[in-house]
């Protein structure tokens, strides 16, 4: 599993064997059950997560119970709760929607490693402009766009999830209901899509 991240950062970056061992001392291999919780709102967790194998989920719940999913993260997919980062109380559940593998990473692993390995600071700071975009971009879609548009966009995002993620799930990432979330899809359906 350690091998499976550091063939995630070799595609990003030229980085040596030796490279990678000098900064994967501090990595650490978890299973996590489906269903498992792995942080609750209110944690100040310590580690971030890369998905080896499995599934998870960033999720909030309101004062009436009802699930807000912020994000999924699929294998090779980075997961926190960038709260952590600051030494402040997560805003966020995460747990498992499948069983996980997954390498925890101290929440300042990247700038560490970056230390001890310079070519990490470009990734790590594409990382960070990555993430800003995606949730300006979701933020934008969630405000504007319409429920088709949101479903198209989370296909395209999330390739081949359509089938391993419960439907009502899709429906809260996208802001409407399961109701809303069938009739887009049988719309489509009419119109010939397939999702890939």
């Amino acid at each position: 599993m350690i091998n499976q991240f550091k063939n995630y950062l070799k595609e990003k970056i030229q980085i040596t064997d030796e490279q990678f061992d000098s900064i994967s001392g501090d990595l650490k291999i978890k299973k996590f059950d489906k269903n498992e919780i792995i942080q609750y709102t209110g944690d100040i967790s310590k580690h971030g997560f890369f998905v080896c194998k499995g599934l998870l989920r960033t999720y909030s719940i309101d004062s009436k119970g009802k699930e807000h999913i912020l994000q999924f993260a699929p294998e090779n997919w980075l997961i926190s709760d960038r709260n952590n980062m600051n030494n402040e109380a997560s805003v966020f559940f995460i747990d498992a929607i499948e069983n996980t593998e997954a390498v925890l990473m101290p929440n300042d692993f990247m700038e560490q490693a970056a230390i001890k390995v310079p070519c990490l600071q470009p990734m790590h700071t594409r990382l960070l402009n990555n993430s800003i975009r995606f949730m300006q971009k979701r933020i934008n879609m969630l405000l504007s766009a319409t429920a088709e548009e949101r479903y198209l966009d989370f296909i395209k995002l999330y390739p081949n999830l359509t089938l391993r993620v419960p439907q009502w799930m899709i429906a809260s990432y996208l802001g409407i209901t399961p109701e809303s979330l069938s009739r887009v899809r049988k719309e489509l359906a009419n119109k010939h899509f397939r999702p890939s």
